[in-house]
């Protein structure tokens, strides 16, 4: 699954527009790696932890020469599963899939109450009509 396909899957799950969660999706993972630049560690409950490793500098071989290289120190990200991720994966637990949240629905106003009846007038009798001249 990439990215876009995540974005659809969960704005099926959710009723959102995809532009929606894509700017959620980009700003958990802005976030994130923001967080493992500064050297925190980015623990989602259930999911695994985003960290930062730092591997020191190291004497390496050319394959092709056999020559040694020198190796800088890099800090590399790194991610470790949790519990419950694990679980899953090896088919231990199941996920529960949870219902959509769903929107509150919109409550109609209460009909306004009606003001006292006012008494009718009898209606009024129509004068018989005229018959128009007949022109010729």
């Amino acid at each position: 699954m990439n990215k876009a396909e995540l974005i659809d899957a969960v704005s099926a799950r959710f009723d959102l527009s995809k532009r929606e969660i894509t700017e959620v999706v980009e700003a958990f993972l802005d976030e994130t790696k923001k967080a493992v630049v500064r050297g925190e560690k980015v623990a989602v409950s259930g999911f695994g932890v985003f960290e930062a490793q730092l591997r020191q500098a190291r004497l390496g071989r050319n394959p092709r020469t056999g020559e040694t290289v020198k190796i800088k120190a890099t800090k590399l990200p790194k991610f470790r599963p949790g519990a419950e991720f694990k679980a899953v994966v090896s088919g231990a637990k199941k996920i529960v899939a949870k219902p959509a949240a769903k929107k509150a629905p919109v409550k109609k106003a209460a009909p306004a109450k009606k003001a006292a009846p006012v008494a009718k007038k009898a209606p009024a009798k129509k004068a018989p009509a005229k018959k128009a001249a007949a022109r010729r």
